[in-house]
């Protein structure tokens, strides 16, 4: 119903009470401003129906004699999945136009092969959430350390590199709130039970800075997330962990995607000389997403959906 309708379903139920109180049906509508063939079709309808009658009604048709026999179009679909292709390579096959194949892929939820599961070809079913910590994200992003000096980003790649030496990887654990998307991130130096457990308590204690209080975590079935005494923690704060199928990193995507964005603009978005300069960053930066960085799925930064936040611009 566009902004300037005259009448509502309100406005319908007045319009009919005025008719039953003895108006005329050319004098009711004068005064709700529409026409007399308008109020006759809504006086008949509340007649027949009642209040009912007064909701908008779907304009689908009732028969479709020129749509797809529904077993071509299960069998146009699953083409669709098994060679995620666009429309315009499957007219040979099928016979169909590919704006017909559209429409059918459209019906069926697989119009955007973006929109697929790369392995299974299954629409992808994203987690929504109606309040902050309702659910937050978390994982750990393996990273090459920066050898003293700089590395090839620095010196460039014409640099002999001495291999027999590894200088090893750092891990960035982060945690991802699922509705505001706000993030907290740490750098250790590596990924056991008892550095998850640190990370959690001050990953804890910084969304409840923001006013979330915590009540499920997702998180992937590495052997640190399955430590019995990280388990009992989150049992004693009444945390529900969850993990995600095997192989389905998927699942936890939200926290997936971070670990991109936080690969792309800071671990990689300019030369480091050090390990330890880069990490002193990494606080700046997590301030940049909170607070300043445009996150498409919600309008605006993370902290946009958190209405007890005070000063959130700075």
């Amino acid at each position: 119903m566009h902004a300037k309708a005259p009448l509502t379903p309100e406005g319908r139920r007045r319009l009919c009470e005025r008719i039953e109180a003895g108006w005329t049906i050319a004098g009711a509508a004068d005064s709700m401003g529409i026409s007399r063939q308008t109020a006759h079709k809504w006086w008949h309808r509340y007649k027949e129906l009642g209040e009912l009658g007064l909701v908008d009604r779907s304009s689908r048709p009732r028969h479709c004699p020129r749509r797809l026999d529904a077993k071509l179009e299960r069998r146009v679909v699953a083409m669709r999945r098994r060679h995620k292709v666009a429309a315009s390579r499957l007219t040979e096959r099928t016979g169909l136009g590919a704006s017909t194949l559209q429409r059918v892929f459209a019906r069926n939820g697989v119009a955007r092969l973006k929109d697929l599961d790369p392995v299974t070809a299954e629409p992808i079913r994203r987690i929504e959430t109606c309040r902050a910590g309702e659910l937050v994200h978390m994982d750990i992003k393996k990273i090459a350390k920066i050898p003293p000096g700089g590395g090839w980003r620095v010196n460039g790649r014409a640099r002999r590199v001495d291999r027999r030496g590894t200088i090893g990887y750092a891990y960035v654990h982060s945690a991802v709130d699922a509705f505001s998307r706000l993030a907290y991130s740490e750098v250790h130096a590596n990924e056991q039970a008892v550095t998850v457990m640190g990370f959690w308590q001050r990953a804890t204690a910084f969304f409840s800075s923001y006013g979330i209080d915590i009540e499920r975590v997702l998180t992937d079935n590495g052997s640190c997330y399955r430590n019995k005494a990280f388990r009992r923690m989150l049992v004693e704060s009444a945390i529900v962990h969850t993990y995600i199928r095997p192989y389905r990193p998927q699942t936890n995507g939200k926290v997936e995607r971070f670990n991109r964005t936080l690969r792309e603009e800071w671990a990689y978005a300019r030369a480091y000389r050090s390990e330890a300069s880069r990490t002193r960053a990494l606080d700046a930066w997590l301030h940049t997403y909170n607070h300043h960085r445009h996150h498409t799925a919600i309008g605006g930064p993370p902290v946009v959906r958190l209405n007890n936040v005070s000063g959130y611009n700075s």
